[in-house]
């Protein structure tokens, strides 16, 4: 599905390497005073301006949005916002040779297995090109929120074993230097959510939101509250531990989970051609704030 959400829904396309990529978000109620400027300013934050070990195509890229439908003056009417990001620095040329390859680690094979055809162009659909759609949907999300008085911010707080972020620009320079990339850990926080917003079953607030961080490329594991680490501890040092969250119900206090985010990968060490991120986690940031926004609005 290309999908996500029912109150609000949001539709991707496009490719990485094709026209464009862009969206349609449909829910949104008229009204709503839209923020270009947040929404540049977290399109900059995905493409890693100026950050150490950013590819070069998400350097380059201006990813400058098309509005559609759906606003007028840079008021939401009610109907269902279209845009559309033109992808200006797109070179499939660099991508030639994977029309006869797999890269390991990537979703090549499986998109063939699947569909019989694929998209050898960097990826196609499976590239975190497309991630950029979803921060501009979430950032419409974040200030309806924001308006509520719920509040989401996300930061990077691990690079592979390195957990002081003075270091981590070194730390993921390093690995660049040696041709090589690294993992790291997100951590997201949510203040001002209502007691009582999730449900008790299915639809768990948890799980929504592991469910919406679960779709973004790379990310392999989410934890809240006492997470993995939970395991290793009696339940008198941590059952008051609740991440904001219990039985699936938020419980009036700041919600904290992480995300895992692995190493990219196609790196030159492992002889793949491309433009490429040593660590993809630094660009993953608004993503997760994107996404928690568009999990959090479908029970506000």
């Amino acid at each position: 599905m290309n999908v996500f959400g029912e109150k609000w829904t949001f539709t991707s396309f496009g490719e990485s390497h094709g026209a464009a990529i862009g969206g349609v978000l449909d829910g949104v109620p008229a009204g709503l005073h839209i923020d270009f400027d947040m929404i540049r300013e977290e399109l900059a934050r995905r493409a890693g301006k100026g950050m150490v070990g950013a590819s070069q195509r998400s350097q380059h890229e201006p990813d400058e949005v098309e509005w559609l439908s759906g606003v007028l003056d840079g008021v939401t009417l009610g109907t269902p916002i279209s845009f559309i990001i033109r992808n200006k620095d797109a070179r499939p040329e660099d991508y030639e040779w994977l029309k006869h390859h797999y890269r390991v680690g990537h979703a090549d094979k499986v998109y063939e297995l699947k569909y019989g055809i694929r998209d050898w162009r960097g990826g196609g659909r499976a590239s975190a090109r497309e991630t950029a759609g979803r921060v501009v949907a979430g950032c419409i999300a974040k200030q309806e929120l924001a308006a509520k008085g719920i509040h989401i911010s996300a930061a990077l707080v691990q690079v592979g074993a390195e957990t002081d972020p003075a270091k981590f620009a070194d730390t993921i320079a390093g690995y660049q230097k040696e041709g090589d990339s690294i993992g790291g850990i997100i951590e997201c926080r949510i203040n001002g959510l209502p007691a009582g917003t999730g449900e008790p079953i299915f639809n768990k607030l948890q799980a929504e939101l592991a469910f919406a961080m679960m779709s973004i490329n790379a990310c392999k594991g989410f934890e809240y509250g006492t997470g993995f680490a939970g395991v290793t501890q009696p339940g008198s040092a941590i059952n008051a531990i609740s991440g904001g969250i219990s039985g699936g119900i938020a419980d009036g206090t700041e919600i904290v989970f992480r995300c895992i985010f692995k190493p990219t990968p196609s790196t030159p060490k492992a002889g793949v051609k491309g433009r490429h991120d040593a660590c993809v986690a630094t660009r993953a940031v608004p993503v997760v704030e994107a996404m928690t926004a568009l999990a959090i609005i479908q029970f506000t």
